[in-house]
């Protein structure tokens, strides 16, 4: 039947989720109840592989483009403009006398014993940072804005300048100074212009410049690429990308363009929303989730507790700090195709650098000759003959073995094997401390948490850090080796608006505050695609009087101060084990426009031959011959005993000795440690 013919007869939504990691673009297509996955090489124009990838995705589910509805896309422009500081050419306009506030930042240490650690870069250098005499307290206005001060500014900028951003001190509370430079600005100058009041109108002058100096700096990078894209996605007949935030939401085009440091963390994001559509429904008898994406380049970890993505609004990106909401995630310079090599000491290091794309690792045969841990992957049998990654790309078993036998006599180690060994348990233990660092050193117990891996090389390395952690369950999704794209489809729209309003909660003056939510809602509102379809969610930061940092506080409607109170205080005590008489202070309103979007339903069959072969692998210090499965051939009624591997189009699964599995109905894959130890 014709696509054509299919879609009006079945009556369902396609929809399509793309995103672009380090190495590989993913694809998910579903068409009702038929999921299609694929995976191409991501390009230097992240935009032509996305259509390289629709096409494929159309092709293998015999759709055409122009019969998909919704296009959801998550991408790596925005923080790989930052991590390379290849961003635009921005000016920064402050208050007079706040014009290094970017490099003083906080008296905080990177490495607190380390004395010749260094804070990074400011992205706007000093010649570029510019005073105006006015002022602003958090009572109002005290010297307003002389309009020919901003006129000669705007001629002294350079000619290169290409966004501006502008943070005037305590904009967050008063505004009109800050909105009338912009207004001057954006008439006078052939630039982007960013305000502080409309980024993040928050207190704490470091964190709102540097937040907003990041929007600047990225806004002409995303505003060229969804460009791109969105001319590409017409020409294919495919609808409007809508694009991953870093809160896990997703926005239309225009809102990102006008948001665009909402999407730092969007294709990451888009993997934990993943992860807890699916895996969620197998940990109700576990405290959560600790989601582990390892992908080429890179591995991020964080935390799904009560069937919610752990989100916070204190994160830094390269060393400096985002306020704007996002998943709280650590990231780690682990990735299949993180670089093997040796230190000045001899001790044997993986990562940060990675091979990438091209040529990348050794074993991909496209000319790259450093050892990965891919190729290590691949001496120790996890990744053989019978793969083919990204479903077409050919092993060079070969040229991974010479790579590694090259490390081995550089390391001194006694030949491939070993180096491959050594390499796999030190990316291991780099990925191990990051899930310690939101576990254990959050007060979580790590052993009352299952992991949900997923990522092109998660599921191999997964129940290697289960062990090294105690934890007893591993979830393996079906979509694993694509998750991040199949996130894309079951995200929420979200908006989120924020206010700093300071007041202590006994002398909260409920209408004013009330006042600022019902402001707040209509901003998320206003952005919402569907306003009557929208739910709004309240919240508050609260503390102690005299604190310096918040917790984060649900709000009913109407505000009941006592409530808030001993909401905040129940919330303290969980969060440090003891609460205080101290006065409760209100610091900052915060409001989320979500409108939910229909759950995404793949069948699972699993009907057909699942046996392929098998091969050698390593475990340890042991050589086991292994069978080796078609993933998506096993049964629901199958059952696994380690070890195994089972190999899928994206990812492949390494189930080592003393570990079995079963099949859910939904093609999950659950395994468990037999053997308690």
């Amino acid at each position: 039947m014709a696509s054509e013919e299919r879609l009006a007869a079945d009556g369902h939504d396609i929809r399509l989720g793309v995103d672009v990691g380090g190495t590989f673009t993913d694809v998910v297509l579903l068409d009702g109840d038929d999921l299609t996955t694929a995976k191409v090489p991501s390009t230097d124009d992240q935009s032509v592989g996305v259509i390289e990838g629709i096409e494929k995705a159309c092709a293998e589910a015999d759709i055409g483009p122009e019969n998909v509805d919704s296009f959801d896309h998550g991408m790596t422009v925005s923080v790989n403009a930052l991590l390379e500081e290849a961003g635009a050419t921005t000016a920064l306009v402050t208050t007079a006398g706040f014009r290094d506030v970017l490099e003083i930042g906080r008296q905080d240490r990177p490495a607190l014993y380390d004395l010749d650690a260094e804070k990074p870069t400011p992205l706007v250098p000093r010649r570029r940072r510019y005073e105006l005499d006015e002022r602003a307290t958090v009572d109002g206005i005290e010297t307003p804005i002389d309009e020919d001060e901003v006129r000669a500014l705007a001629n002294d900028l350079d000619d290169d300048v290409e966004s501006i951003a502008i943070c005037l001190l305590h904009a967050y509370a008063h505004p009109d100074n800050e909105r009338r430079v912009a207004e001057l600005l954006r008439k006078e100058c052939d630039a982007h212009v960013s305000v502080s009041h409309e980024v993040l109108a928050e207190f704490r002058e470091y964190e709102r410049t540097a937040t907003t100096v990041a929007d600047a700096y990225v806004t002409p990078a995303i505003d060229s690429y969804i460009g791109r894209l969105e001319s590409r996605a017409e020409e294919l007949g495919v609808p409007a990308p809508r694009v991953m935030q870093s809160n896990g939401g997703i926005a239309d085009p225009t809102t990102v363009r006008e948001n665009a440091v909402t999407t730092v963390l969007s294709g990451p994001a888009a993997g934990v929303v993943g992860a807890e559509t699916t895996a969620t429904g197998q940990a109700d008898d576990l405290e959560g989730l600790i989601t582990f994406d390892m992908g080429g380049t890179s591995s991020d970890v964080s935390l799904v507790r009560d069937g919610d993505v752990e989100r916070t609004t204190d994160a830094t990106i390269d060393g400096r700090p985002i306020g704007v909401p996002m998943v709280d995630l650590t990231t780690v310079g682990a990735g299949g195709g993180s670089v093997a090599w040796v230190d000045a000491g001899g001790a044997l290091r993986v990562g940060p650098e990675s091979a990438g794309a091209k040529p990348g690792p050794a074993c991909y045969g496209r000319g790259g000759t450093t050892p990965t841990v891919t190729d290590a992957n691949v001496v120790l049998g996890y990744i053989g003959g019978s793969s083919a990654l990204g479903g077409e790309l050919e092993l060079d078993e070969e040229a991974a073995h010479d790579a590694l036998a090259a490390l081995a006599d550089e390391a001194d180690l006694d030949g491939p094997i070993e180096a491959a060994r050594g390499v796999y348990r030190v990316a291991n233990a780099t990925m191990t401390r990051a899930i310690r660092s939101i576990t254990v050193e959050r007060g979580h117990d790590p052993r009352r948490f299952g992991l949900v891996a997923f990522g092109g090389a998660g599921p191999m390395h997964a129940i290697a850090l289960a062990d090294a952690l105690d934890i007893e369950r591993v979830v393996v999704p079906r979509a694993c080796g694509v998750l991040s794209a199949y996130g894309l489809l079951a995200a929420d729209e979200k908006h989120d608006a924020v206010r700093t309003h300071r007041t202590p909660l006994d002398d909260l003056d409920v209408d004013t505050v009330e006042s600022a939510y019902d402001e707040l809602a209509a901003r998320v509102g206003a952005d919402s695609s569907a306003p009557d379809a929208t739910r709004i969610e309240r919240a508050a930061d609260c503390r102690y009087a005299g604190q310096s940092f918040e917790l984060t506080i649900p709000v009913e409607e109407p505000i009941d101060s006592d409530a808030l109170a001993e909401r905040f205080q129940q919330a303290h005590e969980t969060a440090y084990g003891y609460r205080m008489d101290d006065a409760v202070e209100l610091v900052t309103l915060r409001t989320t426009a979500t409108i939910e979007r229909e759950p995404t339903t793949p069948t699972y069959v699993g009907d057909g031959e699942p046996r392929k072969d098998s091969r050698t692998a390593i475990f340890g210090d042991e050589r086991h011959e292994t069978p080796v499965y078609a993933r998506e051939a096993l049964a629901t009624d199958h059952e696994l005993t380690g070890p195994v591997i089972l190999e899928g189009g994206e990812s492949t699964v390494v189930v080592p000795p003393s570990w079995s599995g079963t099949i859910s109905t939904d093609g999950t894959l659950v395994l468990e440690r037999e053997v308690s130890r």
